[in-house]
């Protein structure tokens, strides 16, 4: 699309999964199933616009306070679809460098094990990057991110302090975040990498969300005049 604006930075909270699945009379584990393979679409449509960082946040640690029934057949769908991931053949294709952010350390050692091989194999792609929020919460980042700070013994904190030991330590800022399933709040995403973001809400429920809502949400943020506060 000619004379586009589009961000640089991609955040998405994908919002809906449990509503999407009730709605449609399906297990809550088809609802992540379809929301997971939802990712594949978006990055697609990230490339055919010229996004190159995408970011999705895939499961707070709040998450963790869920029934082992709902969070069980979850980390079953992280560990089916990572290994599909390590198994195809275009896995590198579209040279997309896939990160992990979040006390990852919480998941079962299986998991962490393959969070770390996906990191491995894709280490080497620079054209586009996917960075996947797992055990994610805003402010367990901060509150990382300042214990990292003590630990080196760090005498005067500033910004840049803070920023250079977050998760997303040398990452630019995301510039839009969308948030689907008609949700209006941030829930705890990038708090403190979001002080100029510009957010976009859609009523979608996340795998309802569709390449013309997306279209519609980067439209929107081209439109826009930012200020970064000046």
């Amino acid at each position: 699309m000619k004379d586009l604006i589009v961000p640089k930075h991609l955040a998405i909270i994908p919002d809906g999964n449990r509503r999407w699945s009730k709605k449609h009379k399906k297990t809550t584990q088809e609802g992540y199933a379809a929301g997971i393979q939802h990712i594949g679409d978006v990055l697609k449509w990230c490339r055919e616009l010229d996004i190159h960082m995408l970011s999705m946040w895939g499961f707070s640690t709040d998450n963790f306070k869920r029934d082992e029934n709902e969070i069980g057949p979850l980390f079953e769908l992280f560990k089916s679809n990572l290994k599909k991931a390590f198994d195809s053949d275009e896995k590198n294709k579209y040279e997309v460098k896939v990160r992990f952010f979040g006390r990852t350390n919480l998941f079962p050692r299986e998991i962490q094990e393959m969070i770390k091989k996906a990191e491995e194999i894709s280490s080497k792609n620079n054209k586009y990057q996917l960075n996947l929020l797992l055990a994610y919460g805003g402010r367990e980042e901060i509150v990382d991110a300042v214990n990292a700070i003590i630990k080196e013994g760090v005498q005067q904190v500033d910004e840049n302090a803070i920023s250079n030991h977050l998760y997303s330590k040398g990452l630019p800022d995301p510039d839009l975040i969308i948030r689907t399933s008609g949700e209006q709040r941030l829930s705890g995403l990038m708090p403190w990498q979001s002080s100029y973001s510009e957010f976009y809400f859609s009523k979608k429920l996340w795998p309802e969300f569709s390449k013309s809502d997306f279209t519609a949400a980067i439209k929107d943020y081209s439109r826009r005049m930012r200020r970064f506060g000046k």
